[in-house]
């Protein structure tokens, strides 16, 4: 549930020959970028429903360390008072480097159960700010689902550069319109989206990804070496596994799956969030959630668009870190997030 477009660096071809005019850019591998020096994890820990960070060690992308001695930098105090699924976005447009956001799921388990939740959940999303990745204001509480949606969850976003705005999406199921206290037979889960300038207003919400009667939930949507090529992960809570498609026409383009229909890359996991390796063109990194074990645990791909992706050494990954997601950073906001939680 997590963004990486608006750290991708720009491929250094000039177009200035017919051969370099014919390549297809999209099918490129982004470079590494060497101003990125580390990685910034934000998560919640088991059935703490609050907002953890974590920091790299050094520039490895599979190695954390926790910040603010292990205990949480935000918690909320609207809704349920509990986050869960937390996604950090960085500021695209206008706002790429001098804003980011964090926005998750209004759930407190602790004060309810799994079927209720999904009736009578919240509709909205947890929004919160920063200008430095240290101060986090501006908590909010917002609704983006109708009165028909039993629940919003694990709401994660995207720079659309088309629309020039954020493409924000959630898993939602639905009751029928004269079931208004929603005891009835809910549909299947699908993913939701709506766009958004400020995280503020949103558009009317929209189906994204209905496969139906398949439930699916927790999308992450990543973008590769081109404006058009993307890679999408999520799970498929009626088989619980998760598997990838990948995009070569836009957001809203047509959506393939690497090695076919059934083609997985785990099962018994959720929560897939990826992002691009700093120091190798091409790698990137997927963490997924065994939520019946010890959490998130990582894995790397040179090769996002065949799916195929290996088990990371764990040595220096935590455990117990649940649904979140990895940003890149540069070496001045690893110092300063050091400064502020050690």
């Amino acid at each position: 549930m997590r963004y990486s477009a608006c750290l991708l660096a720009l491929l250094p071809f000039a177009l200035s020959s017919p051969i370099q005019q014919s390549l297809d850019f999209s099918s490129l591998a982004p470079r590494a970028d060497p101003s990125l020096t580390g990685y910034l994890g934000v998560f919640f820990l088991g059935d703490a429903p609050s907002v953890y960070f974590y920091l790299s060690n050094g520039n490895n992308a599979a190695s954390l360390t926790s910040l603010n001695k292990n205990q949480p930098v935000i918690n909320p105090t609207k809704g349920s008072k509990g986050v869960r699924d937390p996604s950090i976005i960085p500021g695209g447009g206008a706002d790429a480097g001098n804003k980011w956001y964090i926005i998750g799921t209004d759930l407190n388990i602790a004060k309810t159960n799994w079927d209720a939740a999904q009736r009578t959940g919240s509709r909205g999303i947890f929004v919160w700010e920063s200008s430095d990745l240290v101060s986090w204001t501006g908590e909010r509480l917002v609704q983006v689902e109708e009165a028909t949606a039993g629940m919003v969850w694990a709401p994660a976003a995207i720079w659309d550069a088309e629309k020039g705005q954020y493409l924000v999406h959630w898993a939602s199921k639905f009751f029928a319109a004269s079931d208004t206290q929603h005891k009835g037979s809910p549909s299947p889960t699908r993913i939701r989206y709506a766009h958004t300038k400020d995280f503020k207003t949103f558009s009317a919400p929209q189906d994204y990804i209905n496969k139906s009667p398949t439930e699916i939930i927790d999308l992450d949507i990543f973008q590769l070496g081109g404006n058009q090529s993307y890679a999408r992960f999520m799970k498929n809570e009626t088989a619980k596994t998760v598997f990838t498609e990948i995009s070569t026409n836009g957001l809203f383009g047509t959506w393939t799956r690497p090695g076919g229909n059934s083609a997985i890359i785990a099962s018994g996991v959720e929560g897939p969030a990826v992002y691009w390796d700093n120091q190798v063109a091409g790698k990137a990194h997927l963490i997924l959630d065994f939520y019946e074990i010890d959490g998130y645990r990582p894995y790397e791909s040179t090769d996002v668009k065949g799916g195929r992706w290996t088990a990371s050494d764990r040595g220096g990954w935590p455990k117990n870190l649940r649904h979140g997601s990895v940003m890149p950073i540069n070496a001045t906001q690893g110092s300063v997030l050091s400064a502020k939680w050690k």
